[in-house]
């Protein structure tokens, strides 16, 4: 398998993450600022395979390599599984995650540790040149600590406990998140996909 995979996002930690989990593939990911690409893309889709589709379609049209998306969301069962798929979105686009962490931690207050439980969703798609799409699906099961822990990873990382680890995924070094983390899984689970072809 040679060629390039362009991912559609502009979040460079991801795509430094992804580009760790690729590397074994042979193939080159870079993000859609490096391929010159520039649109934006409403992600109004009701599932994270939708989301996913709908910016790896609209990347696609400007391009004849292999396109993946993802879209991932953190599920907090005490709170009907919110943020969902509006993770990126909660309180508003701009809002910091440090202002998003300490909402949910607010939110859990006298909540005991066995009802804080909690996953890390992801579904990654792939539109391929010829047409041919497609998703793949992974999580990782935790819970919610009750403070910000540890300076890796990003966005809901810092409050995402990992009973196995016994770290916050944001405690964990990129080696063994990668190894455990829904995009890790979901993105080996694509690679497995695109080598069959």
């Amino acid at each position: 398998m040679k060629g390039r995979i362009i991912f559609a996002t502009g979040n460079a930690d991801k795509v430094r993450e992804i580009q760790m989990i690729m590397e074994d593939s042979g193939m080159e990911v870079i993000s859609m600022k490096e391929a010159g690409i520039s649109i934006d893309i409403e992600e109004n889709g009701s599932t994270y395979e939708e989301n996913a589709l709908i910016k790896a379609r609209a990347v696609a049209r400007y391009t004849d390599a292999i396109v993946m998306a993802d879209d991932s969301g953190l599920e907090v069962d005490h709170l009907n599984k919110e943020p969902g798929i509006h993770s990126a979105r909660y309180l508003g686009e701009d809002t910091s995650y440090r202002i998003k962490n300490q909402n949910l931690i607010d939110r859990l207050k006298g909540v005991p540790d066995e009802e804080r439980t909690a996953r890390f969703v992801c579904a990654i798609a792939a539109v391929l040149p010829d047409g041919r799409e497609l998703t793949t699906r992974a999580t990782i099961e935790g819970r919610i600590d009750y403070e910000e822990r540890g300076s890796h990873g990003f966005g809901y990382d810092p409050i995402f406990y990992v009973p196995e680890f016994h770290k916050t995924t944001a405690e964990l070094t990129e080696e063994e998140k990668n190894k455990v983390s829904h995009r890790g899984k979901a993105l080996r689970l694509m690679k497995e996909e695109l080598k069959t072809l």
